[in-house]
């Protein structure tokens, strides 16, 4: 089975599995599915069932040409080779059985598309992250999904259900957008909490602003974190 490493890949096996996920992105005859990773293709020929149309692409060129030969027959499906995340490509639903190594760049990149909502299966230990509502235990992309997304957990994949088998459990998460927030806005809340243990007034100071606000990021709520973010965006 191939894997590919250096995505830090593992190729969802479990054909039951597969069909929840489709199931739960709930698409009609009216959507266009998007898809990062074709992988294998467990998802990619289920998503052409109900779509109106379906794009999936892969960054492995040898995958990429192994779904090429065995999708021809979809009429419907529509794949291509590159960085998904510099795609321009306009969609209703996003699916996804992420890379681990690709899931925070996933979350910012959709926050910046407007789409309707998506299925995605990420790292556990990354699904806790962006589910936490503890201050401690949030980081940047966290606040950001929060204020974008409804983010649901939708289902528990055991390490079993890969090939091969990564060393860690992982979560299906289901993402209904919100609102989209546009690319700046994301890189201030990043190096916002790039100065966590900072003041709110010292993190001002090192974007050359002023505030008097005393306390530290994680005493503050999502909210609060992002219209900090906007002031310090304006000119």
């Amino acid at each position: 089975m191939i894997k590919r490493k250096r995505l830090g890949q593992h190729f969802l096996n479990s054909q039951s599995i597969a069909k929840s996920i489709v199931s739960e992105a709930n698409i009609t005859k009216n959507d266009v599915v998007f898809e990062i990773g074709t992988g294998m293709g467990v998802l990619t020929g289920l998503l052409c069932q109900n779509a109106k149309k379906v794009i999936s692409i892969d960054a492995d060129r040898h995958l990429y040409e192994r779904a090429k030969s065995t999708f021809s027959s979809i009429s419907n499906l529509y794949l291509e080779f590159g960085d998904g995340f510099k795609n321009q490509n306009i969609f209703s639903i996003f699916v996804s059985n992420l890379p681990y190594s690709k899931s925070k760049e996933a979350i910012e990149w959709l926050a910046t598309t407007s789409f309707s909502h998506g299925v995605i299966m990420v790292q556990k230990e990354f699904a806790e992250k962006l589910l936490s509502k503890s201050g401690k235990n949030r980081r940047s992309v966290s606040i950001i999904a929060n204020y974008v997304f409804n983010v649901e957990k939708f289902l528990d994949v055991g390490k079993k259900n890969f090939s091969p088998p990564p060393q860690v459990d992982s979560v299906v998460l289901k993402i209904t957008q919100k609102k989209s927030i546009d690319k700046d806005l994301v890189d201030i809340v990043n190096r916002m909490f790039s100065y966590r243990r900072k003041t709110i007034q010292n993190i001002f100071k090192q974007f050359g602003k002023e505030t008097i606000i005393e306390k530290r990021l994680d005493d503050l709520s999502g909210e609060e974190i992002i219209d900090l973010a906007k002031q310090i965006l304006e000119r």
